[in-house]
């Protein structure tokens, strides 16, 4: 009888247990890594989508963000995404060549007129039939952030294409970067993100090409004599998830996950206008750094030497990508 007294308590504690709040209420976790400072706009992005999701889905959803690589560089960080050690990531489009090769499209260099082109095209059909072109490797586009366009830097002045010559210049794992600073005969190196401030500072590397955001927050204006204005090509995330875990989530979540990027990402946007005018000024007043500015006739001379770089991806990106962006280009 003892025996039965003491298993009938034990499936009484059993089935409190199942049946406690604790338990029953799975709260889903989503680990977002990326590799930028909080203080960039895909910092305050991953910031705001934590705000956003703790109102509006707490208890539910629970987002964790790990900015500066603390848990992945983005080399890295897809293969997490994969594995299901991270559920969201908002890596550089450049980083995707293992997946897929069509985000190509976005390193093309002086193919953006500006910010307002490049957001015409990514919200068109074409640009949102893009965010799809990764799936087939189970990684699920969910939108498009963006950074800025891109100036370039060196400790010497760069004026036209041939002062880049001979110069080793950091890039980020693309074929099309790579490309693009062959065609002025310098020397690309492809590294890591948050390797870049030592190597120019050791002189690793003569020169690199980022945003104001980026030049600011990580300071490389502190170890580059000279900034040119160029706006040779632009600089944007693609915020990733794992299609399987997408997939698996409860539709009224997903439908509200939906809802909350799309508000974040018209943030984003406005996040990184305004931080281009603002770091760009940062880095002027700092002194440390010498900006220059190209007149028509010399952003001509990088246009002419860099443009034939279209031609050696246009099967791999797309012409009519490409004819769809100079439509943007045209309008803005």
């Amino acid at each position: 009888m003892k025996k039965n007294t003491k298993l009938i308590a034990a499936t009484i504690v059993a089935m409190g247990l199942l049946t406690s709040p604790v338990v029953s209420a799975k709260e889903i976790v989503i680990k977002f890594s990326h590799v930028t400072t909080e203080a960039t706009p895909k910092g305050k992005g991953a910031m705001l989508f934590k705000k956003l999701v703790d109102e509006r889905l707490a208890g539910k959803v629970r987002v964790e963000v790990y900015p500066s690589s603390q848990l992945y560089g983005d080399k890295a960080v897809l293969k997490a995404l994969l594995l299901g050690d991270v559920q969201l990531a908002a890596p550089s489009l450049s980083k995707f060549s293992k997946y897929t090769k069509k985000w190509a499209l976005f390193d093309l260099p002086f193919l953006f007129k500006n910010p307002q082109a490049l957001n015409c095209f990514t919200d068109s059909p074409k640009g949102q039939a893009l965010l799809g072109a990764a799936e087939r490797k189970g990684i699920k586009g969910l939108g498009y952030w963006l950074n800025g366009m891109k100036q370039i830097s060196a400790n010497t002045p760069l004026i036209v294409p041939e002062d880049a010559k001979g110069l080793k210049f950091r890039i980020m794992s693309s074929d099309v970067l790579k490309a693009q600073f062959e065609a002025v005969d310098a020397n690309p190196q492809k590294m890591a993100f948050s390797e870049v401030y030592n190597a120019l500072a050791t002189g690793v590397i003569d020169g690199q090409e980022n945003t104001w955001s980026n030049i600011r927050s990580k300071k490389f204006f502190e170890v580059q004599k000279d900034t040119t204005i160029s706006n040779h090509g632009v600089l944007e995330y693609a915020l990733v998830t794992n299609k399987r875990f997408w997939n698996s989530l409860p539709t009224d979540i997903r439908m509200q996950l939906d809802q909350i990027i799309k508000e974040v990402t018209t943030e984003v946007t406005q996040f990184a206008l305004d931080a281009a005018v603002k770091d760009m000024k940062t880095v002027a007043d700092s002194g440390k750094t010498n900006i220059h500015t190209l007149t028509a006739s010399q952003k001509q001379q990088w246009v002419t030497a860099m443009k034939p770089v279209w031609s050696q991806f246009e099967d791999q990106v797309g012409k009519d990508n490409i004819a769809a962006v100079q439509q943007c280009n045209a309008q803005n």
